[in-house]
């Protein structure tokens, strides 16, 4: 099975709109481009930029006419009553009216995660979700599993970053920990590719289809965004685990789809 994973488009309305709805675009006509076509595209979280309605409405015009499955996470940037008012009951959020939410395709399945505490720009998943995960992960043993969630459970060496990572990452480890068959944590939040062991499992984040963070890993109190390349990243999942490449969009050389 092919998931892209794409992450942190910011999508957002008026003057400024233009820059991220051209990136998500951008992204999601490269991953029409690759052959073969993944299965299933997941965007983890800052879907919209401020969380207003009005930019759920345009991150659903850019999304509405792709041919694949899109399964969306909340980040925090993200509104979660906006969030469900627009998806909630559609394929985006697994068909239900959770931002938490698991779809079982034939080769794998997909677990989706909600770590927005709202109010704060770190993660939290709390004991009920936990509890829910740890479930799904039990019923469907037999197939490989890949979690994703918008906060990254690790510290990744950028302080600034680091602040307002997923604050219950250890109870979030002893699930995983759990469930040999979880072949990848796919989460986004840091606007950079990273790769890190995590509970007996690897950790990817994807970077940003906007706009990267810079390489700050200084005590700096500042996040300053960066005009990197974009990209997105392709795990490639099996029974034998799982292979991740990571897809350059802004300075690709390869060809791409408009839809």
């Amino acid at each position: 099975m092919l998931i892209a994973q794409l992450s942190d488009p910011h999508v957002t309305t008026g003057r400024l709109a233009a820059e991220q709805a051209t990136g998500l675009h951008r992204a999601l006509g490269r991953v029409l481009a690759l052959r073969p076509r993944p299965d299933c595209v997941v965007i983890t979280g800052d879907l919209a930029d401020k969380g207003r309605p009005d930019e759920y409405v345009a991150l659903r015009e850019i999304i509405g006419r792709f041919p694949l499955p899109v399964h969306l996470a909340a980040g925090n940037h993200d509104d979660r009553e906006s969030l469900l008012d627009a998806f909630g009951g559609t394929p985006y959020l697994g068909g239900g009216f959770s931002a938490h939410y698991h779809v079982d395709h034939p080769e794998a399945t997909v677990v989706v995660l909600d770590s927005l505490l709202p109010g704060d720009d770190a993660g939290r998943l709390g004991d009920e979700q936990l509890g829910w995960l740890d479930g799904v992960l039990a019923g469907r043993p037999e197939v490989p599993a890949v979690v994703c969630l918008h906060h990254p459970p690790v510290a990744v060496g950028i302080p600034a970053m680091d602040a307002i990572r997923l604050t219950d990452a250890d109870a979030f480890a002893a699930v995983i920990g759990r469930h040999p068959h979880v072949v990848r944590v796919a989460a986004g939040h840091l606007h950079r590719p990273v790769t890190s062991g995590f509970a007996g499992t690897v950790l990817t984040t994807a970077p940003s289809t906007w706009m990267q963070v810079s390489l700050t890993m200084t005590d700096d109190p500042e996040i300053w965004m960066v005009a990197e390349p974009t990209a997105f990243l392709l795990h490639q999942v099996a029974a034998a685990g799982c292979v991740t490449h990571t897809v350059q969009v802004s300075q690709a050389a390869g060809r791409t789809c408009w839809f």
